[in-house]
């Protein structure tokens, strides 16, 4: 799928957004959203705007690092502010825990496999800005996500990297409140 580039709105951390602009994430994800949109427009926003008014009333503005500063932290808060209200109007959450198709995967299933290496891995499947490869979250538009969507326990999916096909054998799907 292509992403949809919105150069006001462009955000260096940001994954892919989806054609058609949704896209799916966990409640928790939505949550942790929510949270830093709410600590930034409540707390750290408010901080930076005091500290450019304290540094505008000193005079000369050209040449005062603080006003610098704090215009150039503003100007990011104030994107990341875009960035995040664009992705909770956009977000369709979905609790992984009400699924009932529990035999096959989906999004926010916690799938075991082993690859053609014998190497056992265990994953859940999350939404673009939840990934974190090192706490096993992978993004439901990865690769590997997309070749284990759909899959029941026993099945085999392939999986193209860009040095070959690997291939994948679910060997155990959980969802959460199991």
């Amino acid at each position: 799928m292509a992403a949809r580039h919105d150069d006001d709105d462009d955000d260096d951390d940001a994954g892919p957004l989806p054609t058609g602009g949704k896209f799916y994430m966990t409640p928790a994800g939505h949550k942790a959203l929510l949270d830093e949109l709410n600590h930034i427009w409540r707390d750290r926003r408010p901080e930076v705007v005091r500290v450019v008014e304290w540094a505008a009333s000193l005079g000369d503005r050209s040449e005062n690092a603080d006003y610098i500063e704090g215009k150039r932290e503003l100007r990011r808060l104030d994107k990341r502010i875009r960035f995040l209200r664009k992705r909770l109007d956009n977000a369709l959450v979905v609790d992984p825990s009400a699924q009932t198709d529990r035999s096959r995967v989906y999004f926010g299933a916690t799938v075991t496999y082993v690859n053609s290496r014998d190497e056992e891995r265990t994953v859940t499947i999350v939404g673009v800005d939840e990934a974190d490869l090192n706490a096993g979250k992978i993004n439901w538009l990865s690769p590997v996500a997309r070749a284990l969507l759909k899959a029941q326990v026993g099945d085999e999916v392939e999986v193209r990297t860009p040095t070959a096909v690997e291939v994948l054998e679910v060997l155990k799907i959980s969802y959460p409140g199991a």
